[in-house]
């Protein structure tokens, strides 16, 4: 492995066990892949693409069927127990002593953990707004994600590891998340970050692979596809209104009446939009982003599976 990779797979595969006489279901296929030191990547794929099956695999809680990954310059497999030292890790079900207290957690952690500074872990739990004197079987869905991202970022691994982080955080908190990752990043730090949401990678990664159904489609640098992001915009009013001003406007592909006013197609800032908007009566406003593969059948030019 070449030393600026921290994180490589080799025609990594699993095929989970069949029923009696059946062939069981191929979860990943040959996954190659190469994470770069210093990056955030995202690992892009709906549910059930084999994105969990993935990092389980990184993280030598299933094995393969076949082919290798290596993780920092060791073995995942052979090095395992020295690999997991090296990495911080949010599952995508957070599961922690329900009896302790966050505050109880962190410490439990920090000790077990060398070189891990205790109050920097304070730190991040204040940023998300996390109560650490609560027990752990009173936190909510989201302030349990949170414990589990502050347990996961608290000893600054060289490597970390984050499935779906934002899964059940509110809006202002994965911003938050996400400057700490772009810190995180600043300081030489390597993440490898799974979704089912494109524009949670749009945010902060710098390349992205595709995922669907165990195979990889694609990997592709964000730079390069922030010129095809695009999102619908839905002006509702009373008022009619003019489609060619809209048209007009830089980044906007494509306009259309519908029965309470516009529907925009727009690639990139939605301030434009937003200014001209700001002449009309908008009653209401509705953005929709498309799907995974509406996406890339639309960066590419064809559907995933031609």
């Amino acid at each position: 492995m070449r030393q600026h990779f921290v994180l490589q797979t080799i025609d990594l595969t699993k095929r989970y066990p069949g029923a009696r006489g059946q062939v069981g279901r191929l979860a990943l296929d040959r996954l190659n892949l190469s994470v770069e030191r210093g990056e955030i990547f995202g690992y892009l794929g709906p549910n059930g693409a084999g994105k969990t099956t993935t990092i389980r695999l990184l993280l030598d809680l299933i094995r393969p069927s076949s082919g290798s990954a290596q993780i920092l310059g060791l073995d995942s497999r052979r090095d395992s127990v020295t690999v997991k030292r090296l990495l911080g890790n949010l599952p995508s079900e957070v599961r922690l002593w329900d009896h302790m207290t966050g505050m109880q957690v962190l410490r439990f952690l920090s000790r077990l953990r060398p070189g891990c500074n205790f109050d920097h872990a304070v730190e991040l739990a204040e940023r998300l707004s996390l109560n650490l004197n609560l027990r752990v079987r009173s936190y909510s869905t989201g302030n349990r994600r949170k414990l589990g991202i502050v347990q996961a970022l608290m000893h600054r691994p060289p490597l970390l590891i984050l499935d779906e982080p934002t899964m059940g955080l509110d809006p202002l908190v994965s911003q938050t998340f996400n400057q700490l990752l772009l810190e995180a990043r600043d300081r030489g730090q390597t993440v490898f970050l799974s979704s089912h949401v494109l524009s949670e990678v749009e945010q902060v990664c710098d390349r992205v692979a595709v995922l669907r159904d165990g195979t990889l489609q694609a990997v592709e640098r964000i730079s390069d596809l922030k010129n095809v992001f695009y999102r619908w915009m839905t002006f509702h009013t009373n008022t009619v209104l003019d489609p060619d001003p809209w048209a007009a406007l830089p980044g906007v592909n494509s306009v259309e009446r519908v029965s309470a006013g516009l529907r925009v197609c727009l690639t990139g800032s939605v301030d434009p939009v937003l200014k001209l908007a700001a002449r009309y009566p908008i009653h209401n406003l509705t953005i929709e982003e498309p799907s995974l593969e509406d996406f890339f059948m639309t960066f590419y030019g064809q559907k995933l599976d031609d």
